[in-house]
């Protein structure tokens, strides 16, 4: 009996040609993503020579730590990382305060001058001041070489706002704002004790993109900040590779061109995995918000 219930239920061969289709791309889709991230890692893991003659293919070619070692040599890589970690964590808990805020009035249908305001935000998304009055405007707030030039600046992001104001606008009903006033509850109370805990995943997904952003940001370190050890790890790290930048006009020895190469090589894939991998750990930790909060808060409303 189980044998022709099978024999029933069996997708006809139209289906099975597509699956077929469908699992191959998806397949081939993974692998060209996956590839390039398993030859960066094999490559830093590999020894200088071996990446510069292009042995290295999937797995580690004559292991070494030697590029890891390059850079953690430099004597200003720990107050890069300290002071990345700290941008980005004082930085994107201004940047997810600030964009609360903004978005959960704006929410409110009894806001008064709401499009107003709107138009403000909106404003600033296509008009700016330029690098040059921007640079004027931090020195005379005393701004530049500290580090508040690294965490307020774009404290709020217009797009993030937006964002996060049809999120709140789709998932929390107006009914219960009203049950909560009959109840007494002031707008404070309301903010911290029901807006917040319902927003969750769109808090998750904005806090992701605000760290990300932090993590990977070197420009303003750039132009702002005069002291290395303020420098955040992305500035570090471009130093580095800079510094180890081989120019083959200068040298006349073949063996130290090819060892000069091989280190220049080598330290490429080993500035990936040391800038990468710990945003990338934080990832796992709000995934399961991540595709809700941008899908929900990305109806236009």
């Amino acid at each position: 009996m189980d044998e022709v219930l099978r024999k029933k239920i069996q997708d006809p061969i139209e289906d099975k040609i597509l699956y077929t289709i469908v699992y191959t791309v998806l397949i081939l889709f993974t692998l060209t993503v996956l590839y390039p991230l398993i030859y960066i890692l094999s490559a830093s893991f590999s020894s200088g020579s071996a990446v510069s003659t292009g042995r290295v293919v999937l797995w580690p070619v004559e292991p070494s730590l030697e590029g890891y070692k390059a850079v953690f040599r430099h004597k200003h890589i720990v107050s890069g990382y300290t002071n990345t970690i700290f941008y980005t964590f004082a930085g994107t808990l201004i940047n997810v305060a600030m964009t609360m805020v903004a978005a959960y009035p704006l929410s409110r249908r009894d806001m008064q001058f709401k499009k107003f305001y709107m138009f403000l935000f909106v404003f600033t998304m296509y008009f700016g001041g330029g690098l040059i009055p921007t640079y004027i405007l931090m020195t005379q707030i005393k701004f530049i070489n500290t580090i508040w030039v690294m965490v307020i600046p774009g404290a709020l992001s217009v797009y993030n706002m937006i964002v996060t104001r049809t999120f709140i606008m789709s998932n929390i009903p107006q009914e219960l704002l009203e049950a909560a006033q009959i109840d007494g509850c002031s707008d404070a109370k309301y903010f911290f004790i029901i807006v917040l805990p319902l927003s969750k995943a769109i808090i998750a997904v904005i806090t992701l993109f605000y760290a990300v952003g932090h993590w990977n940001s070197y420009f303003n370190a750039l132009i702002y900040l005069n002291e290395p050890k303020r420098y955040p790890l992305q500035l570090i790290l471009r130093t580095i590779l800079v510094a180890n930048q081989v120019n083959l006009s200068d040298i006349d020895d073949p063996e130290l061109i090819a060892a000069k190469q091989g280190l220049a090589d080598l330290l490429k894939y080993s500035l990936i995995v040391v800038s990468t991998v710990p945003i990338l750990a934080l990832y796992p930790f709000v995934q399961k918000f991540f595709i809700k909060g941008v899908m929900i808060g990305s109806i236009k409303g």
